[in-house]
């Protein structure tokens, strides 16, 4: 069987995250150049903006990249009396903290998913990968038929099942560990949180079990070559990196983020509602600490996302990271800043000698 390197038209077996928010074209082709798997995260962006960075990073390169947007509803029908009393809580925290801006109601809570796919569709990437959901059977078949290859988001071992038998031409099984938004999708309700180490061998099981035996790439808390060998060694043909390239230049994390990754504490990074409405791993700031009381009541996703993007953008302007979501994973204090291509060298290097080691 081809290993997914081939499959997919890279050199080595590993991927760079869709961080929306926090990824560049720039960074995603300098992880494709360097030989892994760039990744552009467009769960945030708008369908024209999609094409923009599309046509930037084709620009930069020639080697395949994927790009990722978030499988929603096209429009939210909101309880309004949570909305109010959500943006009276931002408001007080807003004037506390002596941020002049306060929340508004938006035209729309989210780009239209529908809108967004039909933007990949023509920016026509090597890849497509999709979290929160499954793409329609129409959507797989348009993806087919431009050939786009697909890669599932999958958080339990029944997800990645799900990917396989849908059609996924490989699935990115996400741990506890790993930082941002939960991926998942068919546990109503719940937020899966299993280790990296326990879901990998049961999600190779369970797609092998599909029939379908799909390449499993492992994500979550995974910050040099040796984890990557780890994830390896327990059934994953590749490694998704993500935190790992947040303190790269080409990131567009704020310097005030990006200097939080260096001495986050493991036991102060933790699963957070309170910033999008649905279940991301980060650091427990300022911002978190002051709205844990009301997490349970405030409107979720992508309601509450959009009503906190006033006060985020107003404490990056003040280089306030307290009071941004500051996504990370487990390992976030292992982040080395250098750029994306000196990290990719270096995670492979370390990959080598990890493979030495064990062979001796």
């Amino acid at each position: 069987m081809a290993s997914l390197a081939e499959r997919f038209g890279i050199e080595l077996p590993l991927v760079q995250a869709p961080m929306a928010g926090a990824t560049t074209p720039e960074l995603v082709a300098a992880v494709s150049n360097a030989g892994g798997l760039g990744s552009l995260g467009a769960g945030y962006t708008e369908p024209q903006a999609i094409l923009d960075q599309a046509a930037r990073v084709r620009a930069l390169t020639d080697r395949p990249f994927a790009l990722n947007l978030f499988v929603l509803p096209d429009d939210f029908a909101p309880d309004m009396a949570a909305v109010a009393r959500a943006r009276e809580r931002l408001d007080a925290l807003m004037e506390r903290e002596g941020l002049a801006a306060r929340s508004t109601v938006p035209a729309r809570w989210a780009p239209r998913y529908s809108e967004q796919f039909a933007a990949l569709c023509e920016a026509r990437p090597a890849l497509a990968s999709f979290a929160f959901g499954l793409p329609t059977p129409a959507q797989m078949q348009e993806l087919r038929r431009r050939d786009i290859r697909v890669i599932g988001t999958a958080t339990t071992a029944a997800e990645a099942r799900a990917w396989a038998e849908h059609g996924a031409d490989a699935v990115c099984v996400q741990g506890a560990e790993a930082g941002g938004h939960r991926g998942g999708f068919l546990h109503a309700g719940e937020t899966p949180l299993v280790g990296l180490f326990a879901l990998v061998p049961l999600a190779v099981q369970a797609v092998a079990a599909s029939g379908r035996g799909i390449p499993v790439i492992a994500a979550g808390g995974i910050m040099d070559g040796a984890g990557m060998l780890a994830a390896e060694v327990l059934g994953a043909a590749a490694s998704q990196l993500g935190t790992a390239f947040l303190a790269c230049p080409e990131s567009s994390a704020t310097a005030a983020w990006k200097h939080d990754l260096a001495s986050a504490e493991d036991h102060r990074i933790a699963t957070i509602r309170s910033f999008s409405g649905r279940a991301a791993r980060g650091l427990r700031n300022r911002y978190v600490e002051a709205m844990e009381d009301a997490a349970d009541e405030l409107p979720p996703y992508p309601v509450l996302n959009a009503l906190t993007a006033p006060l985020r953008r107003a404490a990056a302007a003040a280089g306030r990271a307290d009071l941004i979501s500051e996504w990370c994973g487990q390992a976030a204090a292992l982040a080395r800043p250098q750029p994306a291509a000196e990290l990719v060298a270096r995670l492979m290097h370390e990959y080598r000698l990890a493979r030495r080691a064990l062979a001796h």
